[in-house]
């Protein structure tokens, strides 16, 4: 993979899309059964524009080019913080830049393209959205339902040079610039050119499709979100904030840092949470913004707003400058973000708001994810942006998950109109108790496979390597998946002949080297192998009667535990006649007769042994323990297997 971005031209963007989705049903690799679907037609206002979501992804990788941009919208962003741009826009970075093995950190600040380059794929990015939207609602509408949030820095100096100037000029009016007319011209021929019928596999017409450019607006962005570098004055910030409201017009986020809650406490947030190896210098929080110095200037702009008829908010939070020990990454520092920095950001959320009693917009975004999406939209904070969590595994799919799980929200009640700062103080103190937010939750345990990698099949599932009997794990999860259970099941009993029992009660040391141990924690390996063998059970009962040719050869297996009774499953199956031999008066061993009814229930060991009945296995039970081989030999039994 190249590292250097080569922007796309809006023509390609446009077949490129089209054909891709018409051959393979995907738009950049996201299938359309992921694609968000609005459900209701209720929206949030953020700073006087209409939103159909509160998410999207923040400033970072995920908002320099156009097919980031349209990627994150189909799976339901809808605010898009675009990449921060400054004066210095021919940085080169080195490479890596990102690491988010578990917590996030990064070494690049500003978008690697330059200030044009950067201009012209927000354009294209806000033109493709409105068509897809057209395109895939089936009617052109002027209703806004997403928004563009300009982001830039970092000096006011810098903001005011002739070409951030111009910049900022052309995004929030580009109805007279020349790529903005071009592309809206291409996307007119595009459509005149192309059958949207055989495009969306449908003989409906998209209505009035040939007018989309007129709806389009040419106000890309109203909005701003200010950074500043760690250390910059308040004056400073104070003086970028109003520049942007009084002279360019713009309603404004800035951007805080996490240092506002000092040394000693982030210190100790770290500790606590078992990240003690993060090393922070204690210069970094004295050399930036001060409580006292933020407060007064929070209140000041909050005032300079109302009467210049602007809105204002802050970001939370920035990333956290840390000192770069792990060697991963270029530099001397790097910047902290992910699960961590929600502990971090949400506290400090937590007392700004209550500083303001909830009446200080907040745009968040610190270790935002689907397991505490919910809760951050409850106590009235929108919008919602995040980075790390969309460098996961699933990417872009993780952002469907949030925006399907907050829809029913929206549909139910109103968000508060301030920030409820009492639920806000619960989910501060809740996120300081929480595990997910603990480094043990992930722990530091590496997984990869101690073996020389060959030359050929160097691909494999550590989880399989793990696993006693070698499962095909990874194949009957995605069958599972794909809700194909009886094919999973059937795959599962290649190597595993008592799927309802280990769906109880496997040691799963799959579990233990699980990639996903990497990001997140483990797949639940063991729980998709009992929802595939109680799914699938009825279907795989009668293509188990089915064996191979019957042998004309007795097998006698000594005790119906585990043991016996997968040798006895394998051996009927390959046609030996066998019979299972039990001093017991029922079968499964130490699982039946020692284990606790809570840890597995008697219907999941009925049911396996059922299957093993089904092959034609013969049981007896109270069968004395003084048996004789030789007694065995003299009945016909020319194998015997000793569970």
């Amino acid at each position: 993979m190249g590292d250097i971005m080569r922007p796309i031209p809006f023509k390609q963007l446009l077949h490129w899309i089209t054909e891709e989705y018409r051959s393979q049903w995907t738009i950049f690799g996201i299938p359309q059964s992921q694609f968000f679907i609005k459900e209701n037609g209720k929206n949030i206002q953020i700073f006087e524009e209409n939103c159909a979501t509160p998410v999207g992804p923040a400033a970072g990788p995920h908002t320099q080019l156009t097919q980031n941009i349209i990627s994150a919208y189909l799976v339901g962003g809808r605010f898009f913080e675009l990449k921060t741009v400054q004066k210095l826009d021919s940085l080169q970075f080195e490479k890596p830049c990102i690491d988010a093995r578990d917590e996030g950190y990064n070494t690049e600040w500003s978008t690697e393209l330059s200030l044009e380059q950067a201009y012209d794929e927000y354009v294209k990015a806000w033109i493709l959205l409105h068509s897809i939207k057209a395109v895939f609602d089936m009617h052109v509408t002027a209703k806004q339902s997403f928004i563009f949030n300009m982001s830039v820095g970092y000096d006011l100096e810098g903001i005011k040079t002739p070409r951030m100037n111009a910049f900022i000029n052309s995004l929030t009016d580009a109805s007279e610039h020349p790529l903005f007319k071009r592309y809206l011209e291409e996307l007119s021929s595009f459509i005149q050119d192309t059958n949207f019928s055989e495009v969306l596999h449908t003989k409906e017409k998209v209505k009035n499709l040939e007018n989309i450019c007129s709806v389009i607006s040419p106000h890309i962005t109203r909005s701003v979100t200010l950074s500043t570098m760690h250390g910059c004055p308040p004056k400073e910030i104070e003086s970028i904030c109003k520049y942007l409201m009084e002279e360019k017009r713009l309603h404004t986020f800035v951007k805080l840092n996490p240092t506002l809650l000092g040394y000693k406490l982030v210190r100790k947030i770290l500790d606590e949470l078992g990240f003690n190896y993060i090393n922070i210098k204690e210069s970094t929080f004295t050399n930036d913004l001060q409580w006292d110095d933020a407060i007064g200037m929070l209140k000041r702009l909050s005032k300079a707003a109302t009467e210049c008829g602007r809105n204002f908010g802050v970001k939370l939070s920035n990333t956290l400058g840390t000192v770069n020990t792990l060697g991963v990454l270029p530099g001397e520092e790097m910047y902290l973000s992910g699960r961590i920095l929600f502990p971090l950001t949400i506290t400090l959320t937590s007392r700004l708001s209550r500083e303001f009693e909830g009446a200080l917009p907040i745009s968040y975004s610190g270790g935002a994810s689907q397991l505490n999406i919910f809760q951050i939209f409850e106590t009235g904070i929108k919008p919602i942006t995040m980075a790390t969590e969309l460098l996961k595994p699933g990417g872009y799919l993780r952002m469907a998950e949030i925006a399907r799980k907050l829809e029913p929200i929206l549909e139910e009640r109103r968000q508060p109109e301030v920030i409820d700062v009492e639920k806000l103080d619960r989910l501060a103190e809740e996120a300081l108790r929480e595990n997910y937010y603990r480094k043990d939750w992930r722990g530091t345990k590496k997984v990869f496979i101690n073996r020389k990698l060959p030359l050929t099949d160097c691909y494999i599932a550590p989880c399989v390597l793990s696993c006693p009997i070698r499962q095909d794990i990874p194949e009957y999860i995605r069958l599972t998946g794909d809700g194909q259970y009886d094919r999973a099941l059937e795959l599962i009993y290649l190597k595993n002949p008592l799927p309802n029992i280990t769906g109880h009660i496997c040691d799963h040391q799959c579990m233990y080297n699980c990639t996903r141990l990497d990001y997140e924690g483990a797949v639940g390996i063991r729980e998709v192998k009992r929802i595939a063998a109680e799914q699938g059970k009825t279907t795989y009962d009668t293509k188990s009667r089915v064996t191979t040719e019957q042998l004309d050869t007795k097998v006698a297996i000594i005790g119906a535990g585990p043991a016996g009774l997968s040798a006895a499953f394998f051996l009927a199956k390959a046609g030996f006649k066998v019979t299972v031999f039990e001093k017991q008066d029922s079968p499964g061993g130490v699982i039946t007769h020692v284990l606790p009814n809570f840890r597995i229930p008697a219907s999941a060991i009925e049911t396996d042994i059922s299957i093993i009945k089904a092959l034609g296995v013969d049981f007896k039970f109270g069968v004395s323990e003084e048996f004789s081989i030789n007694d065995m030999n003299s009945k016909g039994y020319k194998y015997i297997f000793i569970g």
